[in-house]
């Protein structure tokens, strides 16, 4: 009788599963955190930022070559319309019709021996002509006035000293034109009490705005504004602080390059309109406000119609 074959057992051992699993998961991992964190800033921006800074955030961001109108992208600031156009309607268009150069033509001899505003133009030109020759001028002034706001917002992102005063710059178009409002805050006047000159933070506001309108030949309207506090100087009032602290920013604005003939009118409303006009005492009222008219621009030195 042989010997039977000996069965031979071979046992393995697993690992108690905390053997290496690769890396996969570190990478899903740090995704997730980076995600995270964006979002908490998000949020943290828009808690912390005001409703200008948030706008001035989404004009760096929007797409300037864009022509804003009904039919095509939509407002890359969501501004206000004037019209169906909108108030910044054939940006690109007035653009191209200011830069690109064109043979004289005999509606243009015409306009230049009678001059739009004369009784003798309003004559020959056709009624449809001369309305699609106001439309085409306001088109071209309201993108220039959208260009001078755009331009006023990317200086105050790029000069840091103009930025931490963003607060206190308020800009919209109305049907009077591009208004530019320097708001006291609390705590952070333009202006001493009682005092009719412009303090440091108002001089830099006042240059940058400087800066910017003299690019364009529109007319300034300068107003004052006070709250409806009462004067604490005998037979001084409001009526007449406001009209000394507008003609003390006009003094600023020629100083830094703006021409006397650009000033159409220097105004003192005292607390007649009030931004908050809920609560007429608050600081935010007190301010100056500097319009580029809407209007025919006046001509530079030199130059006359003929």
């Amino acid at each position: 009788m042989s010997a039977e074959q000996p069965i031979i057992i071979k046992k393995v051992v697993k690992g108690g599963g905390h053997g290496h699993h690769g890396g996969a998961w570190k990478v899903a991992y740090a995704d997730f955190v980076t995600a995270m964190m964006a979002f908490f800033l998000l949020m943290w921006l828009i808690n912390t930022t005001t409703p200008e800074q948030k706008r001035g955030i989404a004009d760096y961001f929007a797409p300037a070559s864009l022509s804003p109108s009904n039919s095509g992208a939509g407002e890359p600031l969501a501004g206000t319309a004037l019209g169906d156009d909108g108030v910044r309607g054939s940006g690109d268009s007035s653009t191209i019709e200011r830069l690109a150069p064109s043979a004289p033509q005999e509606n243009d001899r015409s306009d230049q021996e009678n001059p739009e505003g004369s009784p003798e133009a309003a004559e020959e030109q056709p009624e449809p002509l001369a309305a699609a020759i106001a439309e085409a001028r306001a088109r071209r002034q309201n993108a220039e006035l959208y260009s001078a706001e755009m331009s006023l917002r990317q200086a105050m992102q790029e000069m840091p000293e103009l930025a931490e005063l963003s607060n206190h710059i308020i800009m919209d178009q109305t049907p009077e034109g591009l208004r530019i409002q320097l708001v006291d805050q609390e705590g952070r006047p333009m202006f001493q009490p009682g005092s009719v000159e412009p303090n440091e933070r108002a001089l830099i506001l006042l240059r940058a705005v400087a800066e910017i309108v003299q690019q364009l030949p529109n007319r300034l309207s300068i107003s004052g504004h006070t709250d409806s506090g009462p004067s604490n100087m005998n037979g001084y009032t409001n009526w007449e602080l406001s009209a000394d602290r507008a003609n003390a920013a006009r003094r600023v604005l020629q100083d830094n390059g703006v021409r006397d003939d650009r000033v159409y009118e220097v105004r003192g409303k005292a607390g007649s309109e009030p931004l908050f006009p809920d609560d007429p005492y608050m600081s935010g009222n007190r301010r100056i406000s500097i319009v580029l008219l809407r209007e025919a621009p006046v001509l530079p030195p030199g130059h006359s119609l003929r």
